[in-house]
């Protein structure tokens, strides 16, 4: 057995080694995955496509995703299945995408109503929660008659009570807060790659497998260290 002294050199010798290994593990964009939440409008579609190609990951929508497996848009599962049927299809889709490595998630904004899907998000990978406002959504989703859960004809009141429910589940998911107002895509984009790759020097990453069917799994601007 070797002395202590023997013992102490041998660390010394290989920490260096080990250090730079944990970094470029940690740094590297094809460990780790990216989820966007927030409300609809807040930009998690348009930011997130040019924000994967800044970080070099894959982006994927999870409500185009699901229209092409199903062969049905949105309203359409809506429509036949109901909210509570759409959403256990989603948290699907959500956990067969979020067991891959290296992509970056737009998710649905009632995405995080689902216990299981805020548990999976948390421990997954990183998750960025795109802030806005009602008024800003009124103005984004002016023209957008494609949204189930706007087929109301008091959008500003639908969107209050969708953000009395929600926005406190997008906070209690979210590593990093971002409120794009006043700023273009590409800053917006700019800015949240460097926030994330420095939340990344931080930040353990823990691989998930898809749910089975019937949905059971199987074997900020701010930023919370």
């Amino acid at each position: 057995m070797g002395s202590p002294r023997h013992v102490t050199q041998s660390r010394q010798q290989v920490h260096p080694a080990f250090t730079r290994f944990y970094l470029q593990y940690h740094m590297n964009p094809a460990t780790h995955n990216v989820y966007l939440v927030g409300p609809m409008g807040s930009g998690k579609t348009t930011i997130g496509q040019r924000l994967a190609i800044e970080l070099d990951l894959e982006f994927l929508d999870c409500d185009r995703e699901l229209e092409a497996r199903t062969g049905a848009s949105v309203n359409l599962i809506f429509d036949v299945e109901g909210e509570k049927g759409f959403r256990v299809r989603e948290s699907e889709m959500l956990h067969k995408l979020a067991s891959r490595s290296g992509v970056l998630i737009a998710t649905g904004g009632g995405t995080v109503l689902l216990q299981v899907n805020r548990d999976l998000l948390k421990r997954s990978g990183t998750v960025v929660y795109l802030q806005t406002s009602v008024p800003q959504q009124l103005a984004r989703l002016s023209r957008d008659n494609t949204r189930p859960l706007l087929q109301s004809p008091d959008r500003q009141s639908q969107l209050r009570l969708l953000a009395e429910l929600r926005n406190p589940l997008y906070e209690g998911v979210a590593d990093i807060r971002y409120r794009a107002s006043g700023r273009s895509i590409a800053q917006s984009t700019t800015r949240l790659a460097q926030m994330i790759r420095c939340y990344w020097e931080n930040k353990p990453v823990q691989r998930v497998e898809p749910l089975k069917e019937g949905g059971q799994e199987s074997k900020d601007g701010h930023a919370k260290h």
